[in-house]
């Protein structure tokens, strides 16, 4: 009888239970892989990747099996994907995404089977706002906060008519508000909003009613292929000389190359840059220099953030059966060490983070300053 209940492990008896209990975590990664959002959905995963490796290959004892969906940055497929991989491979965590609309999908889906979510990019406000949940937690950034310190910024550098051009998705619209919100509180006046179809990247008419208006600067939300396009076709239209170009930093983050030229001396704001000098980062760019032969950019650090997040809540259960409620409170009151420098979880479990100024200087994304200390998402309609 005592044979089924015990075995050895490193020449001492324990209880097979707690043995086989601590041997693995299933992590359900679900992030573009195709498209658009492809490149920073790889980022995403090297970045998680590679803060699993530094850990000997486990998070907190526990091995970590994966199982991978490329959601094709498609929210119509979103609820069966995130569903299958809940159900079907019975993961115990879900990390995704970059869209923010399969995000939202993947949002119901946790929150309907109570499964853990580590939201590692999108930036929709919902998500730590009026649908804010406890087993939800992002490891990223609202679309309110770059956005919002980029038009504190904007109004102290002397512009007082700007007009803004995204995306019609909500990332896209949340962005412009978050930009309004601080820039005309500051005294300007956004004179137009432009918006076209994701993932559309037709932008003559836009850049010709641009040129039309005349205004002090024009403020931008696009990641991907879409900014690259974007920012080339500002340049190629004259009108990079005379209207300044703004954006979160998404429009700059792992599309300078790609930009050639067109890029240089863009101004933008976001919570990571190429030139910061703490240890943990410093650490972390050789780390993964060395692994994926590419810099990182802000998508790897906010993978390699989930990563981190889950091990704090991992290291709660010292070995034991996974408890997602313990996990969900040691995420709540971690504080995290991030290349982007230390952040803590804000109650709707949102990063508080410093938010940078950064230019584009050759192929970085270079600190300017920090347009923001410590900024905390209002995590409006929340009721966490």
């Amino acid at each position: 009888m005592l044979g089924a209940l015990v075995g050895v492990l490193g020449g001492a008896l324990v209880p097979l239970g707690a043995a086989q209990a601590a041997e693995k975590i299933k992590v359900g990664l679900m992030l573009p892989y195709t498209g658009t959002y492809a490149a920073l959905g790889t980022a995403i995963t090297n970045g998680f990747k590679q803060y699993v490796q530094e850990q000997g290959g486990k998070l907190a004892g526990y091995e970590v099996e994966y199982s991978v969906v490329d959601d094709e940055s498609d929210p119509s497929k979103a609820t069966e994907n995130a569903s299958k991989l809940v159900k079907r491979d019975n993961v115990d965590v879900l990390v995704g995404t970059v869209h923010s609309g399969v995000a939202l999908a993947m949002a119901k889906v946790a929150r309907d089977t109570k499964t853990l979510l580590i939201i590692p990019n999108a930036g929709a406000d919902e998500l730590t706002g009026p649908l804010c949940a406890p087993n939800v937690f992002r490891s990223s950034f609202s679309a309110w906060q770059p956005a919002y310190a980029m038009g504190k910024i904007v109004a102290e550098r002397g512009h007082k008519n700007v007009v803004t051009v995204s995306w019609k998705y909500s990332f896209g619209e949340q962005s412009v508000a978050g930009f309004k919100e601080a820039f005309e509180k500051a005294g300007g006046k956004v004179a137009k909003e432009l918006y076209l179809p994701f993932p559309n990247v037709e932008f003559q008419p836009f850049l010709t009613e641009i040129a039309s208006l005349k205004p002090d600067a024009v403020f931008v939300f696009f990641a991907g292929g879409g900014a690259v396009k974007f920012v080339k076709d500002y340049d190629a239209a004259g009108l990079k000389k005379s209207i300044p170009l703004y954006g979160s930093g998404f429009l700059t983050d792992g599309t300078i190359d790609a930009m050639g030229g067109s890029g240089e001396g863009l101004l933008t704001t976001l919570h990571y840059a190429d030139n910061l000098t703490n240890p943990k980062d410093q650490a972390f760019r050789k780390a993964y220099a060395m692994s994926y032969k590419i810099q990182p950019d802000v998508y790897a650090v906010q993978g390699y953030d989930a990563a981190q997040m889950l091990k704090t809540g991992l290291d709660s259960l010292k070995g034991a059966k996974f408890d997602k409620d313990a996990v969900i409170k040691a995420m709540a009151a971690a504080k995290i060490d991030s290349p982007r420098g230390a952040f803590t979880i804000s109650k709707a479990h949102n990063p508080v983070q410093d938010i940078y100024l950064r230019k584009v200087e050759g192929r970085d994304n270079k600190l300017i300053g920090v347009a923001e200390k410590g900024l905390a998402d209002p995590a409006r309609g929340c009721r966490m």
